[in-house]
């Protein structure tokens, strides 16, 4: 067995697409009416249908799981994010833990945990 995909519930799934291909490069590989695919095997799911599914609330900026993404030039990535993004919001700005990784947390428009660091 091995895991094939990672999904996140989104309010708006193309407000969501724009979000993970400015800052990521991802790009979509299915698109069937609410469920998208993207690239490195993240899946956007329209809010509507997953309300459907499961019956229960969604609650944003949960915290209890994270997108976690490598950028070597950190620097660089956190001027695209604020120039593409002023509103975003985070939950820490750059810092560099004790043992040298240079990360940053914000939350997506969704209220999804993201990190993104420096290769260790």
């Amino acid at each position: 067995m091995r895991l094939k995909n990672i999904l996140i519930v989104v309010k708006d799934i193309e407000k969501s697409k724009r979000f993970y291909h400015d800052l990521f490069g991802l790009d979509v590989v299915l698109d069937n009416d609410g469920n998208m695919i993207l690239t490195e095997g993240l899946v956007l799911q329209d809010e509507k249908i997953w309300k459907k599914f499961l019956g229960r609330d969604i609650i944003p900026q949960s915290n209890s799981s994270e997108l976690y993404f490598e950028e070597r030039d950190i620097e660089t990535f956190i001027e695209k994010l604020d120039q593409y993004y002023p509103e975003i919001r985070y939950v820490n700005r750059l810092m560099t833990h004790s043992w040298g990784q240079k990360v940053v947390r914000f939350y997506d428009p969704d209220g999804n945990l993201i990190e993104v660091g420096t290769p260790m």
